[in-house]
């Protein structure tokens, strides 16, 4: 038997944004977009890691109203769980995210002491992301 990371949500208020941020300045490729019942889920993924899809979904997508309130109060808090990302050029693909402004920087490239060379930022919707050195 084997088992593998197949998809992970991230909660974003505006989709479009989300789209530009994780595709134009992260890089990631566009797998789906789907349109449903008003809301719109985008899937991406790596070209390194292809079959790992990011999926961009809003708080209300599926979801009861209330439920969809408490998910989008706890995004507008930034209390939702972050993505962890790794790239073989950390400086580079930092640059990017600065020189774009459109993330929220919380930690420029460092060496931590566990042995991570890493940064850390809020994506346009507040999600934490960091990017760790591989």
């Amino acid at each position: 038997m084997t088992i593998s990371l197949s998809h992970v949500h991230v909660l974003v208020d505006d989709p479009d944004a989300a789209l530009a941020f994780y595709r134009d300045i992260l890089g990631l490729e566009v797998r789906n977009q789907v349109a449903n019942d008003g809301f719109t889920w985008v899937t991406l993924s790596t070209p390194d890691q292809p079959e790992v899809e990011i999926v961009l979904s809003q708080p209300h997508a599926g979801v009861s109203q209330e439920d969809g309130d408490a998910r989008a109060a706890l995004l507008a808090k930034g209390e939702l769980p972050g993505v962890l990302f790794r790239t073989d050029d950390l400086d580079t693909l930092f640059e990017r995210v600065q020189a774009a402004g459109d993330a929220e920087i919380l930690q420029e490239p460092t060496d931590q002491f566990w042995g991570v060379r890493d940064a850390a930022f809020r994506d346009p919707a507040g999600n934490l992301v960091r990017i760790s050195q591989a």
